[in-house]
């Protein structure tokens, strides 16, 4: 965990001093077991019997838990008297997953007007400093900003919901060069807080080949060019990189599933881990893929499943659903190969209501999320 006294000093940097290419250390970042908005605001899954309905709408997180993800998904109902709408519920899901699953790298551009912001795995945002009440599309939402610029940090303010907003606080430091990325979730006045530490990205070396040319020969006409000179062959060239959508799963025939986080506390909201499983195998089988069991296969389906209780019989669960798979690759700082734990695909999302509704939610809402990964499946092989 970072503290606030090993900052560097800010006074002698500008405010482009953020512009540039970063890449998230994960060693030196804030990553808690919880961090988000109060369970109080937090949609949750209608009662079976409940004769209330929600529209549609996207998903994936809010709340509490390990990691977000986002996608569509119906909505929940929302609680009695809270004066949040459904877009304030999408609104949070989205901006809290952000939080929990950021970026591992931003590249940031200053101007005297805007600043910026692209994610490694977004659209660029753009914020103007300033200016009150900016609207500013977030992927699937758009979010009132306020951007202003504090002698050289960078502070946004997002408006999630109704007394609650997202502060990010964007410096850099000069010893080391570091770009900090402080988050807090402000509600009556204070709320969590999470730390992220970016680092210069490194350049991209040149690909050079290592192959020295054939030494001159004297045997006449063997491997002669045109102008009677020993021919040189082409240097190699890297391996082509398949940038096609999905191209990690194209070959993909088997794979294990993995589930965890079915405990105690899961089991007084009904939630048990046989039928899930179950339920998933046969999906899996059923799109054309081979379940293996216990196997410690390379590639494999992890579904965590985090749930809590409140005083007042409310269940809330965190899921997340991610296919992971292993390979071996040399990074920039290393001389050989090191193995490596490879995320191929994630979603997440949050349900919640009473015992008797959550298991089924939970069920729907991971099937759900499943059935998105068969289908890119199916697209990257041609089925």
């Amino acid at each position: 965990m970072l503290s606030a006294a090993g900052v560097v000093p800010l006074s002698a940097q500008s405010p482009t001093d953020l512009t540039g290419s970063w890449t998230l250390n994960r060693q030196i970042s804030q990553f808690p077991d919880e961090i988000g908005f109060s369970a109080s605001f937090i949609p949750v899954t209608p009662d079976p019997n409940s004769q209330e309905r929600g529209g549609g709408g996207s998903g994936g997180g809010g709340g509490r838990g390990r990691r977000g993800g986002g996608g569509q998904r119906v909505p929940l109902p929302l609680p009695r008297g809270s004066g949040i709408t459904a877009e304030d519920s999408s609104r949070i899901r989205f901006l809290t997953d952000e939080v929990r699953l950021p970026p591992d790298q931003l590249t940031i551009a200053v101007t005297p007007a805007t600043v910026t912001i692209t994610p490694d795995r977004g659209a660029p945002r753009i914020v103007r400093p300033g200016l009150r009440d900016d609207e500013v599309k977030l992927g699937p939402v758009t979010v009132v900003t306020n951007a202003t610029w504090d002698t050289n940090r960078l502070v946004i303010v997002y408006s999630v919901g109704p007394g609650r907003s997202l502060r990010y606080t964007y410096s850099a430091t000069k010893n080391p060069v570091q770009l900090l990325v402080d988050v807090e979730f402000l509600e009556q006045g204070n709320g969590d807080k999470v730390r992220r530490v970016y680092e210069p990205t490194p350049p991209t070396p040149p690909v050079t080949s290592t192959t020295a040319p054939p030494a001159p020969t004297d045997r006449p006409l063997e491997g002669l060019g045109s102008a009677g000179r020993p021919s040189v062959p082409s240097a190699p060239t890297a391996a082509a990189v398949d940038q096609r959508p999905d191209a990690a799963l194209k070959g993909l025939t088997r794979l294990a599933v993995v589930i965890e986080g079915i405990d105690a506390e899961a089991a007084k909201c009904n939630l048990k881990q046989a039928p899930l499983e179950t339920a998933i195998t046969k999906r899996l089988t059923d799109a054309g893929l081979r379940v293996v069991r216990d196997s410690d296969d390379d590639t494999y389906l992890y579904v965590n499943v985090n749930t809590v209780t409140a005083s007042t019989g409310l269940c809330v669960s965190r899921y997340d659903v991610t296919l992971y798979s292993h390979t071996a690759a040399p990074l920039a700082h290393t001389a050989s190969p090191v193995p490596l734990q490879v995320e191929l695909l994630h979603r997440g999302g949050l349900a919640g209501g009473s015992p008797a509704a959550l298991a089924e939610g939970v069920l729907k809402s991971v099937l759900e999320n499943v059935d998105l990964f068969m289908n890119r499946w199916k697209a990257a092989n041609g089925r």
